[in-house]
């Protein structure tokens, strides 16, 4: 890939404030949360553990409060463990709720290979364990609940085709390669769109830095993934085209009733697919709501 020096600048610049923007987001110096929605079965068949990455990201959020909702509804007990973007603090929250008998483990791993112990560790004592947004190690869990990332980039990759914009255009792609699933992101789009005119994106503080950090003067396009408030305002701009947008709240929703359908007998699904939506300037009034 080759880029002009301007845009080597932009891309350093848009590359310093999505680390930038990761590294508050590991100091927020939240501790561990939980939650209790209150609507607990009485009889304490149905008490799920859920390990969240963080409780500062709107994704994560949303997720939560659609979890919160399915466990209301289904009659289970919910505590939300609050890991802070600590793999290690993961582990820890989960080996505690081996410790207290819950009967089903929801995680959200930030490390897909690190948390995998822990997790066997749960399942060697019976407990469910349903996976959302990280797909982990097969055989370690019961059902993972999310977007298929490789199907996904592809999608992505082929609306960049469909718009004309892979056209003798270079490209640049900010990720963190620290991540399985951004990495299946960027491979898969990688495969449809040989050179296009944009900055890929492929998780949610690198398209808030590329927001952030490009001018919206109509040289370059951001596509990423995840909205945020000013996502939106790029959107608005004309500087971002388009947001591949996952459904957390349907994804926290889902793997508290495929808990609970495993609880009560059914067999394990093994995946749920959770659908994306490309989100233009065509269709974001849909979102803002959301994220105002």
């Amino acid at each position: 890939m080759s880029h002009t020096p301007l845009r080597r600048a932009r891309a350093g610049a848009v590359l310093a404030i999505a680390t930038a923007l990761t590294l508050s987001a590991c100091s927020t110096g939240n501790e561990s949360s939980s939650g209790d929605t209150g609507g607990g079965s009485g009889d304490g068949e149905c008490r799920i553990g859920m390990s969240q990455i963080n409780q500062t990201a709107a994704f994560f959020t949303q997720m939560n409060e659609g979890a919160e909702a399915a466990a209301k509804e289904a009659g289970c007990e919910l505590d939300i463990a609050n890991a802070n973007n600590d793999s290690a603090k993961q582990s820890n929250d989960i080996d505690t709720f081996v410790t207290q008998q819950v009967t089903a483990i929801i995680v959200v791993a930030i490390d897909v290979n690190g948390v995998v112990p822990a997790v066997k560790a749960a399942k060697d004592q019976g407990i469910t364990v349903i996976a959302i947004d990280a797909q982990l190690e097969e055989g370690t869990i019961d059902t993972f609940v999310g977007v298929d990332n490789e199907k996904a980039g592809t999608e992505a990759g082929q609306w960049v085709v469909d718009q004309g914009l892979a056209e003798g255009k270079s490209y640049g792609v900010v990720d963190a390669k620290n991540s399985f699933i951004q990495n299946q992101r960027e491979d898969s789009f990688r495969k449809v769109v040989d050179e296009n005119g944009a900055v890929y994106t492929t998780g949610e503080p690198a398209t808030a830095g590329a927001t952030a950090a490009l001018p919206a003067d109509g040289k370059t396009k951001v596509i990423g993934w995840d909205l945020t408030k000013e996502v939106i305002a790029g959107i608005d701009s004309g500087l971002v085209t388009a947001v591949i947008q996952q459904d957390p709240k349907t994804e926290g929703e889902e793997a508290v009733k495929e808990a609970k359908a495993i609880l009560d007998g059914d067999d394990p699904k093994g995946f749920i697919d959770v659908p994306i939506t490309i989100v233009t300037s065509e269709n974001v009034d849909d979102y803002r709501d959301i994220f105002n």
